[in-house]
């Protein structure tokens, strides 16, 4: 019996293991992908993103420093704050990130010297698609790049302000910074492009084919429509008690979430049950637990 135990465990160290092991390495490679995305692009064609990286580039353009350097700088500083503020349990995937991407940023900005394209507007959608994605692989295995992530969780603790918020305004002042060097409207305007496309493909990356979608539905046949749901989509399905306040009638509603592809067969076995069903359907930011996404923090 105790070496049954023993295998057990050990069994669940390797399987811990093998899944750290692959968690760093995919944020590795969207850390690899930003690297990229900077060095590649939007240094090349003298655009200004958002981020700690961002204040690394337009200090790059007027003193020649590496971005690796400033941005090593500058999060050592973010984080002995977060640490003395935030306390010292402060995520250890942010550090690695943080570590991960100075490396890349340094190596890979002496290697590549020429750019590959001559059109900044490639440049800036390229730039900004290739770290989107980048972003995304890191975000999906619950890492973080620090930077304006750290100042907005700071913030947020003393004012009621959402840390989505203080990082748009912190990355609007970034690239609006670059005015100061460059003195021209076109590269503010890419940089704003970059911005917007960064977090378009963060968005379709992360949501993209896992998009899911919170179904009320309210008939008379709730039982059947629950048993549809229940069987043919494979789909929990939760049926709440309600009152119509404009009949004051008992009314049953059925409550489920599903992937938003699988709305569709919904949709159609709901219309052949009860063409008159009301039903209300909205998209949700993410859905955690049995048959949809792992908690990964």
């Amino acid at each position: 019996m105790n070496k049954l135990i023993a295998l057990l465990s050990s069994f669940k160290k390797m399987t811990n293991l093998r899944k750290t092991i692959q968690d760093y390495s995919i944020t590795t490679l969207g850390l690899l992908l930003f690297s990229i995305s900077w060095t590649l692009f939007l240094i090349p064609a003298k655009i200004t993103g958002g981020g700690v990286a961002g204040i690394g580039a337009v200090l790059y353009y007027v003193t020649g420093i590496p971005m690796g350097i400033t941005y090593f700088v500058v999060n050592i500083f973010l984080v002995i704050l977060a640490i003395r503020i935030l306390g010292a349990n402060f995520g250890v995937k942010t550090i690695f990130s943080m570590s991960v991407l100075t490396i890349l940023l340094t190596v890979l900005q002496k290697v590549i010297t020429k750019p590959i394209i001559d059109d900044m507007f490639l440049s800036a959608v390229l730039g900004g698609m290739i770290g989107g994605v980048g972003l995304g692989l890191v975000f999906s295995r619950g890492g973080s790049t620090g930077g304006t992530d750290i100042i907005a969780l700071i913030v947020n603790k003393y004012k009621n302000i959402s840390p989505g918020r203080v990082i748009m305004y912190c990355d609007v002042i970034i690239i609006a910074s670059s005015w100061f060097v460059f003195k021209a409207v076109d590269k503010l305007v890419y940089g704003y492009v970059t911005m917007w496309v960064v977090s378009y493909a963060i968005d379709a990356f992360l949501n993209g084919t896992n998009a899911s979608a919170q179904i009320f539905i309210f008939s008379a046949k709730y039982a059947e429509i629950a048993d549809a749901i229940n069987k043919e989509a494979g789909r929990g399905v939760t049926v709440i008690d309600g009152t119509g306040w404009y009949t004051k009638e008992k009314v049953k509603v059925v409550m489920t979430l599903v992937r938003r592809r699988e709305t569709s067969l919904i949709f159609r076995r709901i219309k052949e049950i009860d063409p008159d069903a009301f039903i209300s359907m909205g998209s949700v930011m993410g859905v955690y637990g049995r048959g949809f996404e792992k908690i990964k923090i």
